[in-house]
């Protein structure tokens, strides 16, 4: 069953990013590499550092901007580190929020397209939608190995390269 993003922008300037279509492609790339339940979604606000700063502080404890957050509908993790999560049976997996600052910011950082570096991390909270962490280092590999396969398909670079030659 094919996966679907509903964007809320509460930060404009997102308008430029073509967040719908970006959208468009992870969800059919995870959805060719993973099985969802059918009518899938996740809803995603696309907001700036000030939002995010916040819902980061209350939901996490940590008091600064991040990239992306992720909520699930569902604890959908396994009690065995490295093994796949349990299915979703809720096709609405949860809720992501995006900070346009950051998200720009690490994109030209690393010399990435933004387009490239938003399709990460849709991916990523997706991963976390459906129970995957990267707490455990067996976590961490079956976690970014999914990431690196799906932006394979969309004919984006593994960005764990990067982090690798950078340290």
């Amino acid at each position: 069953m094919n996966l679907s993003f509903e964007f809320v922008i509460e930060d404009t300037r997102w308008d430029a990013q073509n967040l719908a279509e970006i959208g468009a492609r992870v969800g059919t790339s995870l959805s060719e590499h993973l099985t969802f339940p059918e009518d899938a979604s996740a809803v995603v606000m696309a907001c700036d550092d000030a939002v995010i700063t916040l819902l980061n502080k209350d939901f996490r404890g940590k008091p600064q901007p991040t990239n992306v957050l992720s909520w699930p509908s569902a604890d959908l993790a396994s009690d065995v580190a490295g093994q796949v999560p349990n299915f979703a049976l809720n096709p609405e997996l949860g809720d992501i929020a995006l900070s346009f600052e950051t998200c720009i910011g690490e994109a030209e950082a690393a010399g990435l397209a933004i387009s490239d570096h938003v399709s990460h991390l849709l991916i990523h909270a997706t991963l976390h939608l459906l129970g995957y962490d990267h707490i455990e280092d067996t976590d961490a590999e079956l976690m970014e190995q999914i990431e690196i396969d799906v932006l394979a398909k969309l004919g984006i670079f593994n960005p764990y390269d990067i982090n690798d030659e950078t340290q």
